[in-house]
């Protein structure tokens, strides 16, 4: 059986925090900021977390599940 291997796209996407979420980051941050206000683009530096619907997904691809 050869061995399981993790989606590269997902695992330079996605970590997984202390209590088990998974962390993600925001899109529509890297270039055409000058028409994005202040408050938007600094909303967008910080970490999200991914939605519930998707994390079985995401877990997959990361091969934790």
């Amino acid at each position: 059986m050869p061995k399981m291997k993790t989606k590269s796209s997902a695992k330079k996407r996605f970590k997984l925090t202390g209590t088990g979420k998974i962390k993600r980051k925001h899109a529509f941050k890297s270039h055409i900021l000058t028409k994005k206000s202040k408050k938007r683009k600094l909303r967008l530096t910080h970490d999200g977390l991914v939605s519930k619907a998707d994390e079985p997904s995401i877990l997959r691809q990361l091969n934790l599940k």
